[in-house]
């Protein structure tokens, strides 16, 4: 078992300015996979633990169920054999008590922190790279060495941890507004790096990946 993944070379801008010339790197982001229906899932479930598909739909429906509505009381619920999933929320910060309000909500979050076993099986598994040069031909493949760390988003991971070069996430504050404004504080960890009201306020970065 691998999983599949694709570096396509793109023209990348670190400015907003139209007359950046940007560079050509090569992107890697995974494959997209076809989605399995659940009552694919359930089927499968099923014949692994030897009940009926009629017992383990009611029981997936129930699992969905209370999930839901102790997440939405604010408990952190076990996804057996996965991990847990909560809710959280992103908001900006103020300085004056007066000044908070529910407008400072700019997201409301689902965080997933799997498992340690899931993390190891995933860590173990092998990344196959195909890669593209602009035109759309493939040109090289790849099977990774790397060390199969796992991202944490509970440890400050997320999508937009790095930028391609200098690391600088979304609103890790190196944007135009370093100086002031009102920074981003976000409660689970995840994507946004900084951006608190001790960090220079939440500018307005750039995604450079």
């Amino acid at each position: 078992m691998a999983l599949k993944v694709k570096a396509v070379e793109k023209k990348i801008k670190f400015t907003k300015n139209e007359n950046d010339p940007g560079v050509w790197r090569y992107v890697m982001s995974p494959e997209l996979y076809i989605p399995l229906a659940t009552d694919k899932v359930i089927k499968e479930a099923a014949l692994r633990s030897g009940v009926s598909k009629g017992v383990m739909q009611a029981c997936w429906d129930a699992a969905g169920e209370v999930i839901k509505a102790w997440a939405t009381e604010g408990h952190s619920v076990a996804l057996p054999g996965l991990g847990t999933m909560r809710f959280g929320l992103r908001a900006k910060s103020v300085e004056d008590v007066n000044k908070v309000k529910s407008s400072l909500i700019t997201a409301r979050r689902i965080i997933f922190t799997p498992s340690v076993d899931l993390k190891e099986e995933l860590a173990n598994t092998a990344v196959q790279i195909t890669c593209y040069d602009r035109n759309g031909d493939e040109v090289k493949r790849v099977t990774s060495a790397d060390d199969g760390t796992v991202e944490d988003n509970e440890n400050g991971g997320g999508e937009n941890q790095g930028g391609t070069e200098n690391g600088g996430g979304t609103n890790q504050g190196n944007g135009e507004n370093q100086g002031g404004g009102t920074g981003t504080i976000d409660t689970g960890g995840g994507d946004d790096n900084g951006g608190g009201d001790d960090n220079g306020g939440g500018g307005t970065g750039f995604d450079e990946g």
